[in-house]
């Protein structure tokens, strides 16, 4: 299938890499979001996007040093774009809305800063901080924004350099069943 050809591809030829966490590689993270997906009995297009959220990251050639440089790569939006072809939104929204979960969550839950690793908390104030009230009421009336959530609050649980996962070829089946048709 080719969707699980081209994801498998992008996952070997830059999940090693780390970003801006550098215990975790970018693979590393990726299964370790999708495994809380798992383990909280989530949807399989809710475990595919934890899995996928952050491949806008490894498409991204220039992804590293716009961040560095104050830049917002808007990773979410180019995994939404690349992943377009093959999914339906209850993959893709979770996916583009999960930056915008951070500066809801930023928000809404005063203890949820707290919990932010040193690149979230870098990468927050690029992508425009913690959301206004009137944010939060228009993130509230989006669709999957409660998925957005769920996934950005695995995000942030995801970035351990030691955490055991099932490999990738484990959620392959979750991919499959997400697939539109």
């Amino acid at each position: 299938m080719e969707c699980i050809d081209n994801i498998r591809e992008v996952f070997i030829n830059f999940g090693r890499d780390h970003f801006d966490e550098k215990n975790v590689t970018q693979l590393n993270h990726a299964l370790q979001c999708a495994y809380l997906a798992e383990k909280e009995n989530s949807t399989p297009a809710l475990i595919t996007a934890s899995l996928l959220h952050d491949i806008g990251h490894l498409i991204n050639e220039n992804a590293r040093s716009s961040i560095e440089h104050g830049i917002d790569a808007e990773h979410e939006e180019k995994a939404a774009e690349f992943l377009m072809p093959w999914f339906g939104d209850d993959v893709l929204c979770p996916i583009r809305w999960h930056v915008d979960a951070k500066r809801y969550l930023t928000a809404t839950d005063p203890e949820y800063f707290s919990l932010l690793s040193e690149g979230s908390v870098k990468s927050l104030e690029v992508q425009g901080g913690p959301f206004s009230k009137k944010e939060v009421r228009e993130f509230e009336k989006i669709p999957y924004f409660e998925d957005a959530v769920k996934l950005r609050r695995w995000d942030e649980q995801a970035k351990s350099p030691s955490k055991a996962t099932p490999p990738l070829e484990h959620f392959v089946t979750y991919i499959h069943q997400s697939v539109k048709t």
